[in-house]
């Protein structure tokens, strides 16, 4: 009986020691951590970097100009509260801790160190910062388009891209993440790595109008689709599309529907083009490369997105919802700069360009990808008349001869 009393005794004492121990951790700062507003990296190195213009744009991916204009959008939705405890850490900051991690992808560690702060403090601040961003950008930089607003899409594809009835180019894009716990083979993809995907689909203007976020990565493109919000509107005709109307010089060939662009692993289908599979010749060899000529501008897209923000050109450590809202983030973050930066700084690709001869075939998928065998007869009718239409009346001097 005394030992179990002892036994008792011992374990009560050891439950008041941790108690105790909690207790005091949680009102313990680090002496660095301390410093932060002597010698944190926002209070002295990025009030020296608002002296040069250049250095600050290189810095956070935005101008002084552009990130005052998104402090003063999401700063009220940042702050919080002082308390006799602590003293919070102010939206300015915050938002600096979290374009930081975008812009350079360092580890939430790194970051601590830098700005001073608690690593558990970056986690929360990346993950309140990203969520703001985009709750507070989106509606107008990258809304829900109208019926008019993809007839516009159209637009700039005929006149940027010579190509008409398109209402953008969509692809995905593997986001490579650490393999989440317990996940098995649900984020591997085929080129080895763990991810989740983007879908996107981009105006002739580098700009995102529609992003899906946070397939497995072991999914197809064509999967993705099938499974967004996008793809099932597209699917069931919800997506207010533009009614069918004439090729530009090719009445005769009456209206024809708008359409999406994609590569092989999408499905053919009345609004969404593919090509040809494997390597053409003739009217099907035009056709494939006018396809990839209007395509590619979705490729240079992400281009410009993994330049801009470098989390994504390693692999990124944080749970798959925190990469989520990152991606949609910086997503909404590369329509805010393309649409606020003056010309003659914009980063863009050149638009004269157009693909080499013999590249129709290059980086196509095998025709046994999703939705290869699937096409409808009218999908089918659809392409051989944009096929006979970019082979006659609407031929350009730069495409390949029949």
């Amino acid at each position: 009986m005394e030992d179990q009393d002892l036994v008792v005794c011992a374990g009560l004492l050891l439950l008041r020691h941790r108690r105790r121990h909690r207790h005091r951790r949680r009102m313990w700062v680090h002496d660095i951590l301390r410093g932060r507003e002597q010698h944190g990296e926002f209070h002295r190195l990025v009030r020296e970097l608002r002296l040069d213009e250049e250095r600050f744009q290189r810095y956070f991916r935005l101008d002084r100009e552009q990130f005052d204009s998104l402090l003063s959008k999401i700063g009220p939705l940042l702050s919080m509260q002082s308390t006799n405890c602590r003293r919070p850490i102010p939206p300015a900051e915050r938002l600096a801790i979290c374009l930081r991690f975008l812009a350079t992808g360092d580890s939430y560690r790194t970051v601590a160190y830098s700005y001073r702060v608690g690593v558990s403090t970056v986690a929360s601040v990346v993950r309140q910062v990203t969520r703001v961003i985009w709750d507070a950008l989106v509606g107008e930089y990258m809304p829900t388009p109208t019926t008019e607003d993809w007839r516009s899409v159209a637009e700039g594809f005929q006149r940027r891209w010579a190509f008409p009835n398109c209402l953008g180019s969509i692809d995905g894009k593997h986001v490579v993440i650490r393999a989440p716990d317990n996940s098995g083979s649900l984020f591997y993809n085929y080129k080895g790595t763990y991810s989740v995907v983007l879908l996107a689909v981009v105006d002739a203007e580098y700009c995102f109008r529609v992003v899906d976020v946070g397939a497995y990565g072991r999914t197809s493109d064509g999967g993705v689709l099938a499974n967004s919000t996008f793809g099932q509107k597209l699917q069931d005709g919800t997506l207010g599309l533009p009614q069918d109307a004439l090729l530009p010089g090719a009445e005769h060939l009456g209206p024809q529907p708008y359409a999406f662009v994609a590569d092989e692993a999408f499905p053919l289908r009345r609004n969404l083009l593919r090509p040809f599979p494997g390597r053409q010749s003739g009217s099907r060899r035009v056709f494939n490369y006018r396809l990839s000529h209007a395509r590619l501008i979705v490729e240079n897209t992400f281009g410009i997105l993994t330049s801009q923000w470098r989390m994504y050109r390693g692999v990124i450590g944080i749970s798959p919802l925190n990469v989520d809202a990152c991606v949609k983030a910086t997503c909404v973050l590369h329509n805010f700069l393309r649409r606020t930066t003056t010309t003659n700084t914009r980063t863009t690709p050149a638009p004269a360009g157009p693909p080499a001869a013999d590249s129709d075939a290059a980086g196509l998928l095998p025709v046994t990808r999703v939705g290869s065998n699937n096409s409808t007869r009218e999908a089918i009718r659809v392409r051989e008349t944009f096929m006979s239409y970019f082979t006659n009346e609407g031929a350009v001097t730069w495409q390949p001869a029949v």
